[in-house]
Order: structure tokens, then C-alpha cells, then sequence
């Protein structure tokens, strides 16, 4: 079983490593989602049975945050399977240059730099993801927004945040407000680019680009004729086909707590994408009250509700990604009943009085292990 942590924020190692519980997400994170200790996110392999198939397992560190990869069968040889991870460090590393807030010389970051409204020539790939995230903000009317930027930084949650040690001013809220909208980005996509209708609009990915970077992953070992993967990057993952054992690849959702790390839910992936999102690591408390890095784009505020993660799938890491931010922030009411709605397969685990309670949508509980 592979045990994936929630995501709260991502970051670069060397940020994450300094500042152990500010993470990017919910974005996921915290908006850490590093994006949740994306900085833990880690991925644990558990004993699986010894008439399992081959398999080759590579990871490594990218983007802030860690990779693993599984592929069944096993490449024929050690050159073939040095090609395939040589191939992966250069995808993640070009969606590094593309899409990372973290990255002064970046795509993202150069766009968000450039002060003015004409169309900015940027890659195929931002564009993609850019209209992507458009479209989950469109379904959930603005609840989901890749420009809450200022107010993820103003907050001290974002990669230009500065510590804080107390919420910001009613004022301050106001005019950071004032510069989000989802509305005010456009794209074109011959040639590809980017435009903004303000020009100190800023654009933040953290909530996409990892389940992005899984996507063209799955996609590259695809084209490469391999049938049987499991892709996880920063806790977003997507599988094809059967694992070693020849079932379905078998999944833990961590159980939200900052202390032991242990499983909520078992659950079973079939050729689709993942990604949980909580808020239980990136938060500061001023005069008892808690802060966490989730923030309602209609008001500024940290949102206010009991919900401590959850879980979506979908048929890509990318939507998974941007589905299980949104519905963090909706809260476990609102969530549920969207999720409902729009058919969504998703999990969500809210905090009681007594511990934990949990939720799962009619198209997820036929994925969930029994106990």
C-alpha cells in the first residue's frame, strides 16, 4: 500500500527544510496541500506478496517536494531504465521553469513580474494548465481562483510572504482583494500566451502544477508503450493498469493529524488521478484563534470550518489537484453538497469534538478498501 500524506503547500527543499511547516498548498497546502508538508510527502511501499510481478521503482526530489514512480514490468535493461529516469527529471524540470512561484526566472513568475496587459508569449503547457484552472473557477464561481496570490502572500503563506506572527488589517485585506479575480487572466492559444486585463494581477500554481506534472508524466511512459504505472509527485498521483501484485494499486489517505503518521482510509486506484488537500500543518494561532493558510476568495479571510482534508479522483492528476483545493475551501458542508451535485468522486474527513468523521461521495465509496 502506498500512503500518501495530505497536501499542503510546495515549496523549494531548501524553504521547506528551513521552515518545516510552511508549506504551498492547499495549494494544498497550507497552501502548503505542502503544498503540504509536501515536504513530507512521502510516499510509503508496504510488504506486498511474493508472487508480485517486477517492478521498477525510481524516485527522487524535484519541484520542492519528492517523486515516486512504479513501473510494471521492469525496463529490459539498466540503460533503459537510466533513459527513464533521465526522462523524468527532465519533465519535471521543464515544469519546474515553467510553472514554479518559487522561481524568479520562471514563466509564471515572469508573466506575474510583468506590469502591463499585453499578451505575454508563454509555453503550450502553461497555457493548458492555465485554462485548466479557468475552468474549475468558472464551475465553482470564483471558490477555486489560481490569482488569490496577493491575499495567499499577505496571509504569510505564499512564496512572497513574509513571516506573520498576526492576521493582516481590514485595509490590507481590502486591497489585495482588489487585485484577484480569475476573471482578469485570459489565454489564447495560438501562439500561446497569456494575458492579464490587471496589470499587477499575480498567479500562483501551487494548486495545479504538481497534478500537471503527473499528467505529462503518465503521459510520456504512455507514449513509451508502458501499460502498468503508479506516478506520485508532492502527494498528487495517477495510475494505469494493475500493480506488481496484478490488482488494483492500493492507496492510504493519512489521517490528518500532525503528530504519528498513520492511515485514515484505504482505498484502490483504477487508472485515474489523485490528490488529497488539507490544512492541518500550515496554520499560526494569534489571541487562541487559528489561522490556516485556506483562504475564502470572496472575503480574504482564512476559512472557518471543521474540515481537515479530502480526497478527490479524477481522470487526471490535474483536475484531481484543483478539485480537492476547491473543495477544501467550501468547507465540509458546502463541499459535500457540490461534490454531490457535480458527481464528484470525493472523501472528506472533518474534525468533531470526538475525533474524526468522514464522507464519501456515491462515486468514490466503491473505491474505498474494507476495514
Amino acid at each position: 500500500m502506498t500512503v500518501l500524506p495530505i497536501r499542503q503547500g510546495v515549496k523549494p527543499l531548501r524553504h521547506q527544510l528551513n521552515s518545516v511547516n510552511r508549506m504551498l498548498g492547499l495549494k494544498k497546502i497550507t497552501l502548503l496541500p505542502a503544498w503540504m508538508l509536501v515536504l513530507s510527502l512521502a510516499v510509503w511501499l508496504v510488504a506486498c506478496s511474493s508472487n508480485q510481478q517486477d517492478s521498477l521503482r525510481l524516485q527522487g526530489e524535484s519541484m520542492g517536494t519528492t517523486w515516486h514512480i512504479t513501473l510494471v514490468p521492469p525496463p529490459n535493461s539498466p540503460h533503459q531504465a537510466k533513459e527513464l529516469r533521465a526522462s523524468v527529471e527532465q519533465i519535471l524540470e521543464r515544469i519546474d521553469e515553467q510553472m514554479s512561484n518559487w522561481r524568479q526566472d520562471s514563466e509564471i513568475s515572469r508573466f506575474n513580474q510583468a506590469q502591463s496587459t499585453e499578451w505575454f508569449p508563454v509555453s503550450s503547457d502553461l497555457v493548458k494548465l492555465v485554462q485548466t484552472a479557468q475552468q474549475v473557477s468558472q464551475l465553482s464561481e470564483g471558490v477555486y481562483d489560481i490569482t488569490v496570490g496577493p491575499l495567499v502572500n499577505l496571509w504569510g503563506f505564499g512564496s512572497q510572504a513574509k513571516t506573520n506572527t498576526k492576521p493582516p488589517s481590514e485595509a490590507e485585506i481590502k486591497l489585495a482583494l482588489a487585485k484577484v479575480g480569475y476573471e482578469k487572466l485570459l489565454t489564447q492559444e495560438n501562439p500561446p500566451a497569456l494575458r492579464k486585463t490587471q496589470a499587477d494581477l499575480y498567479v500562483d500554481l501551487a494548486s495545479i502544477a504538481p497534478g500537471y506534472a503527473v499528467d505529462l508524466l503518465a503521459e510520456y511512459f504512455e507514449q513509451q508503450g508502458i501499460k502498468q504505472y503508479m506516478v506520485e509527485v508532492g502527494g498528487e498521483v495517477r495510475t494505469l493498469g494493475s500493480s506488481p501484485r496484478g490488482d488494483a494499486w492500493r492507496i492510504g489517505i493519512e489521517k490528518p493529524v500532525d503528530s504519528v503518521r498513520s492511515v485514515q482510509q484505504g482505498m484502490h486506484l483504477v487508472d485515474a488521478g489523485l490528490s488529497t488537500s488539507g490544512d492541518y500543518r500550515d496554520f499560526f494561532i494569534e489571541s487562541g484563534k487559528r489561522y490556516s493558510h485556506t483562504l475564502d476568495t470572496k472575503t480574504g479571510q482564512t476559512v472557518s470550518h471543521s474540515l481537515a482534508s479530502v480526497s478527490v479522483v479524477a481522470d487526471t492528476a490535474s483536475l484531481a489537484d484543483a478539485y480537492s483545493t476547491m473543495l477544501m475551501a467550501m468547507g465540509e458542508l458546502k463541499g459535500k453538497v457540490f461534490a454531490d451535485q457535480h458527481q464528484l468522486k470525493a472523501f472528506f474527513i472533518w474534525r468533531t469534538d470526538q475525533g474524526f468523521e468522514t464522507y464519501a461521495t456515491a462515486g468514490f465509496q466503491p473505491l474505498l478498501s474494507k476495514p
